[in-house]
Protein backbone atom coordinates (compact mmCIF):
# COMPACT_ATOMS: atom_id res chain seq x y z
CA UNK A 1 0.00 0.00 0.00
CA UNK A 2 1.38 3.72 -0.98
CA UNK A 3 0.95 6.37 1.29
CA UNK A 4 -2.50 7.24 -0.16
CA UNK A 5 -5.40 5.34 0.24
CA UNK A 6 -7.27 4.24 -2.62
CA UNK A 7 -10.97 4.51 -2.10
CA UNK A 8 -14.36 3.02 -4.10
CA UNK A 9 -17.55 4.55 -2.82
CA UNK A 10 -20.66 2.91 -3.68
CA UNK A 11 -24.32 4.26 -2.72
CA UNK A 12 -27.38 4.29 -4.11
CA UNK A 13 -28.90 7.47 -3.34
CA UNK A 14 -26.96 9.93 -5.10
CA UNK A 15 -27.00 13.09 -2.53
CA UNK A 16 -25.84 10.73 0.17
CA UNK A 17 -22.93 9.95 -2.34
CA UNK A 18 -21.75 13.23 -3.09
CA UNK A 19 -21.83 14.20 0.48
CA UNK A 20 -19.88 11.33 1.62
CA UNK A 21 -17.18 11.58 -1.39
CA UNK A 22 -17.12 15.47 -0.01
CA UNK A 23 -16.70 14.25 3.28
CA UNK A 24 -13.66 11.66 2.52
CA UNK A 25 -12.11 14.02 0.28
CA UNK A 26 -11.77 16.40 3.33
CA UNK A 27 -9.39 13.62 4.66
CA UNK A 28 -5.56 14.08 4.05
CA UNK A 29 -4.03 10.86 2.43
CA UNK A 30 -7.21 9.86 0.75
CA UNK A 31 -7.73 9.84 -2.88
CA UNK A 32 -11.47 8.49 -4.21
CA UNK A 33 -10.70 6.43 -7.15
CA UNK A 34 -14.54 5.94 -8.54
CA UNK A 35 -17.87 6.21 -7.03
CA UNK A 36 -20.91 4.38 -7.91
CA UNK A 37 -24.56 4.78 -7.38
CA UNK A 38 -25.34 1.26 -9.14
CA UNK A 39 -24.58 -1.52 -7.25
CA UNK A 40 -24.99 -3.92 -10.22
CA UNK A 41 -22.25 -1.98 -12.22
CA UNK A 42 -19.65 -1.62 -9.55
CA UNK A 43 -19.54 -5.51 -9.48
CA UNK A 44 -19.26 -5.61 -13.18
CA UNK A 45 -16.09 -3.44 -13.06
CA UNK A 46 -14.29 -4.71 -10.02
CA UNK A 47 -11.74 -6.80 -11.59
CA UNK A 48 -10.85 -3.57 -13.28
CA UNK A 49 -10.60 -1.50 -10.00
CA UNK A 50 -7.29 -1.11 -8.44
CA UNK A 51 -8.32 0.49 -4.94
CA UNK A 52 -7.31 -0.12 -1.28
CA UNK A 53 -10.63 -0.04 0.54
CA UNK A 54 -14.58 0.38 -0.78
CA UNK A 55 -16.99 2.12 1.26
CA UNK A 56 -20.51 0.71 0.74
CA UNK A 57 -24.08 1.73 0.99
CA UNK A 58 -26.09 -1.70 2.35
CA UNK A 59 -29.24 -1.48 1.43
CA UNK A 60 -29.65 -0.87 -2.20
CA UNK A 61 -32.17 -1.95 -4.84
CA UNK A 62 -31.35 -5.47 -6.18
CA UNK A 63 -27.92 -6.43 -4.66
CA UNK A 64 -26.98 -4.84 -1.07
CA UNK A 65 -23.59 -3.59 0.14
CA UNK A 66 -23.26 -7.09 2.34
CA UNK A 67 -23.72 -9.27 -0.84
CA UNK A 68 -20.87 -7.06 -2.65
CA UNK A 69 -18.40 -7.30 0.04
CA UNK A 70 -18.29 -11.09 -1.11
CA UNK A 71 -17.14 -10.30 -4.23
CA UNK A 72 -14.10 -7.79 -3.17
CA UNK A 73 -11.74 -10.95 -2.48
CA UNK A 74 -10.75 -10.05 1.14
CA UNK A 75 -11.07 -6.14 0.35
CA UNK A 76 -11.37 -4.06 3.62
CA UNK A 77 -14.51 -2.79 3.89
CA UNK A 78 -16.37 0.13 5.57
CA UNK A 79 -19.93 -0.19 5.50
CA UNK A 80 -22.37 3.42 5.77
CA UNK A 81 -25.95 2.39 6.30
CA UNK A 82 -28.73 4.10 8.02
CA UNK A 83 -29.66 0.51 9.33
CA UNK A 84 -28.59 -0.66 12.36
CA UNK A 85 -29.78 -4.71 11.99
CA UNK A 86 -27.17 -5.21 10.28
CA UNK A 87 -24.28 -4.42 12.48
CA UNK A 88 -23.46 -8.07 13.35
CA UNK A 89 -23.01 -9.59 9.64
CA UNK A 90 -20.81 -6.86 8.86
CA UNK A 91 -18.56 -7.63 11.98
CA UNK A 92 -18.89 -11.51 11.03
CA UNK A 93 -18.03 -10.48 8.03
CA UNK A 94 -14.38 -8.45 9.39
CA UNK A 95 -15.81 -5.27 8.75
CA UNK A 96 -13.19 -2.16 9.02
CA UNK A 97 -15.88 -0.54 10.80
CA UNK A 98 -19.57 0.25 10.76
CA UNK A 99 -20.95 3.67 10.42
CA UNK A 100 -24.60 4.93 10.77
CA UNK A 101 -26.03 7.56 8.93
CA UNK A 102 -26.45 10.13 9.47
CA UNK A 103 -22.18 10.41 8.62
CA UNK A 104 -20.02 12.93 10.23
CA UNK A 105 -16.98 14.28 9.52
CA UNK A 106 -15.14 12.86 12.84
CA UNK A 107 -16.77 9.40 12.04
CA UNK A 108 -15.48 8.70 8.90
CA UNK A 109 -12.21 9.79 9.60
CA UNK A 110 -12.19 7.65 12.62
CA UNK A 111 -13.04 4.99 10.63
CA UNK A 112 -10.39 5.81 7.42
CA UNK A 113 -7.52 5.90 10.42
CA UNK A 114 -8.74 2.26 11.16
CA UNK A 115 -8.25 1.18 7.68
CA UNK A 116 -4.88 2.80 7.15
CA UNK A 117 -3.69 1.06 10.92
CA UNK A 118 -5.08 -1.81 9.39
CA UNK A 119 -3.62 -2.15 5.95
CA UNK A 120 -0.21 -0.65 6.90
CA UNK A 121 -0.35 -3.56 9.78
CA UNK A 122 -0.36 -6.15 6.86
CA UNK A 123 2.65 -4.28 5.01
CA UNK A 124 4.53 -4.60 8.06
CA UNK A 125 3.49 -8.90 8.36
CA UNK A 126 4.43 -8.67 4.36
CA UNK A 127 7.72 -7.32 5.12
CA UNK A 128 8.57 -10.13 7.56
CA UNK A 129 8.54 -13.42 5.46
CA UNK A 130 9.88 -14.83 1.52
CA UNK A 131 8.26 -16.66 -0.83
CA UNK A 132 10.84 -19.01 -1.96
CA UNK A 133 11.00 -22.38 -4.06
CA UNK A 134 11.81 -25.31 -2.34
CA UNK A 135 11.33 -28.98 -2.09
CA UNK A 136 7.95 -28.78 -1.11
CA UNK A 137 6.87 -26.14 -4.06
CA UNK A 138 6.35 -22.92 -3.27
CA UNK A 139 7.08 -22.09 0.77
CA UNK A 140 6.39 -19.00 3.09
CA UNK A 141 9.85 -18.60 5.39
CA UNK A 142 9.03 -16.02 8.52
CA UNK A 143 12.44 -14.57 9.00
CA UNK A 144 11.29 -15.26 12.94
CA UNK A 145 11.57 -18.47 12.40
CA UNK A 146 14.91 -19.37 10.62
CA UNK A 147 18.29 -20.35 12.79
CA UNK A 148 20.38 -21.20 10.08
CA UNK A 149 20.96 -21.67 6.42
CA UNK A 150 23.46 -24.30 5.20
CA UNK A 151 24.90 -25.12 1.68
CA UNK A 152 22.90 -28.50 0.70
CA UNK A 153 26.17 -31.64 0.53
CA UNK A 154 23.95 -32.64 -2.45
CA UNK A 155 23.58 -30.19 -5.12
CA UNK A 156 25.62 -26.87 -3.53
CA UNK A 157 22.81 -24.60 -5.62
CA UNK A 158 20.37 -25.48 -2.75
CA UNK A 159 20.41 -24.73 1.10
CA UNK A 160 18.65 -25.92 3.98
CA UNK A 161 17.00 -23.45 6.13
CA UNK A 162 16.91 -24.70 10.36
CA UNK A 163 13.79 -23.60 11.57
CA UNK A 164 12.78 -23.13 15.25
CA UNK A 165 10.05 -26.20 15.36
CA UNK A 166 13.26 -28.24 14.46
CA UNK A 167 12.21 -28.71 11.06
CA UNK A 168 14.34 -28.07 8.11
CA UNK A 169 13.58 -27.19 4.10
CA UNK A 170 15.83 -26.97 1.10
CA UNK A 171 15.93 -23.87 -0.76
CA UNK A 172 16.08 -25.06 -4.34
CA UNK A 173 18.94 -23.15 -6.48
CA UNK A 174 19.35 -19.96 -4.34
CA UNK A 175 23.16 -18.24 -4.10
CA UNK A 176 23.79 -16.98 -0.60
CA UNK A 177 24.68 -13.55 -2.22
CA UNK A 178 20.88 -13.51 -3.22
CA UNK A 179 19.73 -14.55 0.04
CA UNK A 180 21.76 -12.28 2.28
CA UNK A 181 19.44 -9.22 0.03
CA UNK A 182 16.71 -11.24 0.64
CA UNK A 183 17.37 -11.62 4.55
CA UNK A 184 16.91 -8.15 7.06
CA UNK A 185 21.18 -7.61 7.55
CA UNK A 186 20.11 -6.91 11.26
CA UNK A 187 19.00 -9.94 11.80
CA UNK A 188 21.11 -12.52 9.88
CA UNK A 189 24.91 -13.03 9.21
CA UNK A 190 26.90 -14.91 7.07
CA UNK A 191 29.81 -16.73 9.07
CA UNK A 192 31.87 -18.68 6.45
CA UNK A 193 31.49 -20.03 3.03
CA UNK A 194 28.50 -22.35 3.71
CA UNK A 195 26.26 -21.24 6.43
CA UNK A 196 24.39 -18.15 7.59
CA UNK A 197 22.92 -18.05 10.93
CA UNK A 198 20.30 -16.10 12.75
CA UNK A 199 21.92 -13.43 15.10
CA UNK A 200 19.48 -14.06 18.12
CA UNK A 201 21.06 -17.64 18.28
CA UNK A 202 24.12 -16.57 18.96
CA UNK A 203 25.00 -17.48 22.44
CA UNK A 204 28.81 -16.44 22.91
CA UNK A 205 32.18 -16.81 20.51
CA UNK A 206 35.74 -16.59 20.55
CA UNK A 207 38.23 -15.46 17.57
CA UNK A 208 37.08 -18.21 15.22
CA UNK A 209 33.64 -19.98 16.41
CA UNK A 210 30.54 -19.14 16.90
CA UNK A 211 28.44 -20.96 20.30
CA UNK A 212 24.80 -20.85 19.53
CA UNK A 213 21.34 -21.89 21.47
CA UNK A 214 20.74 -24.03 18.04
CA UNK A 215 20.74 -27.58 19.62
CA UNK A 216 22.55 -30.75 17.46
CA UNK A 217 21.40 -34.06 17.78
CA UNK A 218 23.41 -34.95 20.69
CA UNK A 219 21.26 -31.60 22.60
CA UNK A 220 24.95 -30.30 22.49
CA UNK A 221 24.54 -26.43 21.37
CA UNK A 222 25.86 -26.03 17.63
CA UNK A 223 29.00 -24.30 16.79
CA UNK A 224 29.84 -22.36 13.96
CA UNK A 225 32.89 -21.54 12.41
CA UNK A 226 33.70 -17.99 12.05
CA UNK A 227 35.79 -17.40 8.65
CA UNK A 228 38.49 -14.46 8.53
CA UNK A 229 36.58 -12.84 6.05
CA UNK A 230 33.66 -13.14 7.49
CA UNK A 231 34.71 -11.63 11.09
CA UNK A 232 35.13 -7.95 10.64
CA UNK A 233 30.75 -8.26 8.88
CA UNK A 234 29.78 -10.58 11.99
CA UNK A 235 31.33 -8.11 14.94
CA UNK A 236 29.41 -5.26 12.98
CA UNK A 237 25.59 -6.84 12.90
CA UNK A 238 26.55 -7.88 17.23
CA UNK A 239 27.47 -3.85 17.37
CA UNK A 240 31.08 -4.72 18.26
CA UNK A 241 32.70 -2.42 15.38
Amino acid sequence: MSNTLKIILLDDELPGLAYLKMLCEQIEGVEIIKVFNNPFEFVSQIEHLEFDIAILDIEMPGLNGLEIALHLQNKPVIFCTAYQQYAADAFDMEAIDYIRKPISADRLKKAIHKAQNYLGSIQERNKMHITVNTHRGKSILYFDTILSVTTSDIDKRDKIALLNDGNSIIIKNISFQKLLKILPSDMFCQVNKKEIIAIKTVNHFVFDQITTSILSEDGKNKIFQLGTSYRNAFLACLGEV
